[in-house]
């Protein structure tokens, strides 16, 4: 069984005004260091030059779940690789199509310095992804050789997200955020069969990473969207990777509004049973993953390697929101994870 110590509280800053994640040199900007609402962050010294090369890593990973379908796309480089993937899981039967594609160096890819700042674009043979800012959202479009992906990811009037920044050292530093429950429209086909992404029952989730990240990482990280008694919550927590540095990435949304959970979480799960129920608690946090699917991935290419267990299921349980009322979740949709990088 594993299950981590906490919970532990940290004392986190909040950012209110735009800030650089670099200083000139390349090194971390301390002013940059604490957690957002919103994007506030720039990140175009991420990539650029040689300063960092073989720890820079950049990424795209949005995940959408329907009543039918999960769909995972993500598209990244990591200076000496690009790294992408179209993932479907038919919720109805369990299967699960794929399409992934690796290649040197990074120029099937390109990301924007920083988040908004431009379009996403993937090209290999297997898989090729489109990302671009439109009105009110986030088009997601995807071709694989079985999969077509054509989904927006609305953004409501005033919709929060988590913006987190995680210093290991003043050279070794990462910008994510996580974006959750955003409402889904559009279609998946897969062998040209046509579902619907249905309004009112379909999520989008975003985890946008710019960073310069140590070889050997290990972490957790839990999300889910949907409906309970009429309010639309998002769960966003987090682990292992941010323990010690002073940054968690653990939060709560309630119809959009966040509420930052500063506290390193207890993480309780069985590795020799991935599909038994994960818990994750702490002061303000009581919840349960039940798992209805496991996505099984590992990756050896000598100087990178990943490991992932990634259990999709029900968020249920309840967290404290600012208010400090507790905030009911029942068969909230998502997942949790537990991964092991040498990148």
């Amino acid at each position: 069984m594993q299950r981590r110590p906490g919970p532990l509280a940290v004392p986190e800053r909040e950012i209110t005004a735009p800030v650089s994640l670099t200083l000139p040199d390349g090194r971390l900007n301390p002013d940059a260091v604490g957690w957002t609402r919103t994007p506030l962050v720039t990140t175009d010294g991420i990539g650029r030059g040689l300063r960092g090369f073989g720890r820079n890593k950049r990424w795209e990973y949005w995940a959408v779940t329907t009543p039918t379908h999960v769909v995972a796309l993500v598209t990244s480089a990591i200076d000496y690789a690009a790294v992408h993937g179209i993932w479907v899981l038919d919720r109805r039967t369990g299967t699960a199509v794929s399409h992934d594609a690796i290649g040197a160096l990074t120029g099937s890819v390109r990301l924007p310095g920083t988040l908004g700042g431009g379009t996403v674009r993937t090209s290999t043979r297997q898989v090729r992804i489109a990302i671009d800012e439109v009105v009110g959202g986030t088009r997601l479009r995807a071709v694989g050789p079985r999969v077509r992906v054509d989904v927006v990811a609305h953004r409501p009037a005033g919709h929060e997200s988590l913006g987190v920044v995680v210093p290991w050292s003043d050279t070794l530093f990462q910008y994510t955020v996580k974006d959750v429950a955003r409402p889904a429209t559009g279609t998946v086909r897969v062998d040209g069969v046509v579902s619907d992404v249905p309004a009112g029952e379909s999520w989008a989730t975003l985890d946008h990473g710019r960073g310069r990240w140590p070889y050997d990482v290990r972490w957790n990280w839990g999300a889910g969207s949907g409906v309970t008694d009429g309010r639309v919550v998002g769960v966003q927590v987090g682990g292992r990777w941010t323990d010690g540095t002073g940054s968690v990435e653990n939060a709560f949304l309630v119809d959009g509004r966040l509420t930052k959970i500063s506290e390193e979480l207890v993480w309780d799960y069985d590795p020799e049973d991935w599909l038994a129920p994960w818990r994750v608690t702490g002061t303000d946090v009581e919840l349960t993953l039940t798992p209805f699917h496991l996505k099984e991935s590992v990756t050896d290419l000598a100087v990178f390697a990943s490991r992932t267990h990634q259990c999709f299921g029900h968020w249920s349980g309840r967290v404290r929101d600012g208010t400090g009322a507790w905030v009911p979740v029942r068969d909230v949709v998502g997942w949790a994870e537990d991964v092991h990088n040498r990148w």
